[in-house]
């Protein structure tokens, strides 16, 4: 195995091979930084890279070897962190001219625990201006762009992770999700992005007590994902939310029996205006469960309110965090941001209380629809990758979209919800743009999506169908 073949093997096979010596960290870091230096100039997905830390980082991770230290979970992994996440002495602009030469004094939770785990941090990814959005670009560098189609969007906000995962530029990658951003991304780019239960990876916002912002992994494989899931979970005492349970259980084997398992089909989840070229996707999925021996329904419950249970917590988040940035530096922030802190200035205490209760109403019904069906599949987004250039689809189906975020209904319900949800690759539009399959789990049921979508993926193999841009 030579040069950046090695890019092409799993996380997984990447850090068994570390550990038996077989590779060398530093012949695997060489082999991605060559592999960035070819393709990242084409997709814009790895904004801020550091080589020389990144050799030393690998020289460090063999030393480690030969001196019989104790080895992490991802030793010896390349990675890059999100550029919305703290990483102490490495750049991290949120994607705004603001934070264009911020440079943190400490490391969030969970890049220390990555950090911990072994692997080796090398740079920042790309992500729209705060995080805000599905289509990742900003004016400190511009758009990432979807590999299997440069002219279309790669999605956000981890749209440089999922980007560098699909071009084989990083084994592993993290990403935030408030409305989609880990599911969107993976669905754009035919890799595997779970969000969380909230508190599974502690410490994502500085509103502590929230839970529609959640941090979690992404990869090109659900054993990875699991892999990696198992070095950022687990409780923390920094994070009031963070869930009393060892994040290594994720690690464990995936395998499992679905024979009688009940899911529900959502296929337009709640009436939802889907484009054709998904719902085709979205639909062949349920032979595939059906031939793992899972029971399928098409049936839905009731998302009443949840549009409106997330659009006031967003606004509400929004406004606490960046309201004190629009009064001193308004010129410097996109419209779409201005217009949610301003929305979320405008509400009272009585329409939070409402939109509490409303959601926790919401929360009771599906739980009572999920003890019939341990898991519901759905549509990602309810669009195919769209063009670049296109700030985000103001319709689908001739339905108009009232705000920026309307055309991601579809994820951003399941975030109201809090249920554990994961998107895998499902299959591909006629024009070869990917879709993937959204897995929504019980609460607090990580582990049985995992098992879920490690069925579907093991059944169907098309995170194995790579960028036309790619070539070994």
């Amino acid at each position: 195995m030579i040069g950046n073949d090695i890019c092409f093997l799993t996380a997984t096979e990447i850090r068994d091979n570390i550990r038996d010596r077989s590779l060398s960290a530093v012949e695997v870091m060489e082999a991605h930084l060559t592999q960035i230096e070819k393709v990242n100039p084409t997709v814009n997905a790895i904004v801020t890279l550091l080589p020389d830390v990144a050799i030393e980082g690998a020289k460090a991770a063999d030393d480690a070897i030969s001196k019989g230290d104790d080895l992490g979970p991802l030793h010896g992994l390349p990675t890059a962190v999100k550029d919305l996440t703290l990483t102490k002495g490495i750049r991290t602009t949120f994607g705004s001219p603001i934070y264009k030469d911020n440079v943190p004094d400490k490391d969030a939770i969970i890049v220390e625990r990555i950090k911990k785990a072994g692997a080796i941090i090398i740079g920042k990814t790309n992500t729209p201006e705060f995080g805000a959005g599905s289509n990742t670009f900003n004016p400190v560098f511009g758009a990432t762009l979807n590999p299997y189609d440069i002219s279309k969007t790669c999605g956000g906000s981890s749209g440089g992770a999922g980007v560098s995962l699909a071009c084989r530029m990083l084994p592993i990658a993290d990403g935030t999700d408030l409305g989609g951003s880990l599911r969107n991304p993976a669905n754009f780019n035919n890799v595997v992005g779970l969000r969380p239960s909230p508190g599974r990876v502690p410490g994502v916002s500085p509103l502590g007590w929230s839970t529609l912002a959640v941090q979690g992994p992404m990869a090109r494989t659900v054993a990875d994902l699991a892999l990696h899931l198992s070095a950022i979970a687990g409780p923390d005492n920094r994070s009031p939310i963070s869930i009393e349970q060892p994040g290594i259980s994720f690690a464990r084997i995936l395998e499992r029996d679905f024979a009688g398992v009940r899911i529900a089909y959502v296929s337009d989840v709640g009436g939802l205006p889907v484009d054709p070229k998904v719902t085709s996707i979205i639909r062949t999925s349920v032979g595939v469960l059906e031939s793992l021996g899972c029971v399928v329904d098409e049936t839905a419950p009731d998302f009443s309110n949840a549009d409106e249970v997330f659009k006031t917590l967003r606004a509400w988040g929004t406004a606490s965090l960046r309201s004190e940035l629009l009064e001193q530096h308004r010129d410097l922030i996109k419209g779409t941001i201005i217009g949610e802190i301003e929305s979320g200035l405008k509400l009272t205490a009585s329409d939070v209380g409402q939109a509490e209760k409303m959601r926790t109403a919401y929360f009771d019904r599906v739980n009572a629809f999920m003890d019939t069906y341990e898991f519901m599949i759905m549509p990602v987004n309810q669009v195919p990758p769209f063009d670049a250039t296109t700030e985000y689809p103001t319709e689908i189906n001739g339905v108009l979209m009232e705000s920026y975020i309307d055309w991601m209904k579809s994820c951003y319900y399941i975030s109201a919800l809090g249920h554990p949800a994961l998107s895998v690759p499902c299959g591909f539009t006629p024009e070869g743009l990917p879709v993937g399959l959204q897995i929504v789990g019980r609460h607090h049921d990580d582990y049985g999506v995992l098992q879920l979508a490690n069925a579907f993926e093991q059944a169907t193999m098309l995170g194995d169908r790579l960028p036309g841009i790619l070539g070994k």
